[in-house]
């Protein structure tokens, strides 16, 4: 399955509050970072922030998420996506699968692609029909479109929301994996953001 690192404990907050947790912010220099080029045709630095009204940044993932609750995806926000940007895509990932302690593999929960460029998130427990008219879903590491929520064997993994901006709108590439989603996306990425929760199994 997958696995997670830090543990963090907290008490229960408003949802207000909750909503105020900042997203690690990425400028255009951070994408280099993927693996995934960034577009020649960018030349100026951006930032965007992708956040959750559900878990802070690098905050603690409600049960409600995972599959040990109801398996539901949270809600998310984006914020300042590039001028020129055609697409969004959003991959959900853990690192730390399947032990953080001697972590082998990267777990693949949610693949999205051609957001289009006029929504401001996802609302909590979005289903397949009510995705914005023309996003496309990849496979995740079940092998199935949609939404896994955490599932960690053991330890505390970490679970990384990326949001991309393009210069293009992709090809519909038939229910892709991650790495042929990544593939496709080369040099095309204008702007990268990551929202990261935490979460241990009770």
């Amino acid at each position: 399955m997958e696995a997670g690192a830090y543990f963090i404990r907290r008490s229960r907050v408003g949802i207000v509050a909750v909503s105020l947790g900042i997203a690690l912010v990425c400028i255009v220099a951070g994408a280099a970072e993927t693996g995934l080029p960034i577009s020649k045709k960018e030349k100026t630095i951006m930032t965007m922030t992708i956040t959750s009204s559900s878990f802070p940044h690098l905050g603690a993932i409600p049960t409600r998420h995972t599959c040990e609750g109801h398996d539901t995806s949270p809600e998310l926000f984006w914020t300042e996506i590039p001028e020129g940007t055609k697409s969004l895509v959003l991959i959900m990932d853990d690192p730390d699968a399947p032990d953080p302690a001697a972590p082998k593999r990267t777990w693949v929960h949610w693949v999205l692609y051609n957001i289009p460029v006029n929504t401001s998130g996802l609302p909590e427990a979005i289903a397949a029909r009510d995705l914005p008219t023309g996003t496309l879903e990849g496979l995740n590491d079940w092998q199935r479109t949609g939404y896994g929520g955490p599932c960690p064997p053991i330890g505390s993994h970490r679970y990384f929301h990326k949001l991309y901006a393009l210069d293009t709108v992709l090809p519909d590439l038939n229910q892709p994996t991650k790495a042929k989603l990544e593939q496709t996306m080369q040099g095309h990425v204008i702007a990268h953001s990551e929202l990261i929760g935490l979460y241990q199994k009770h």
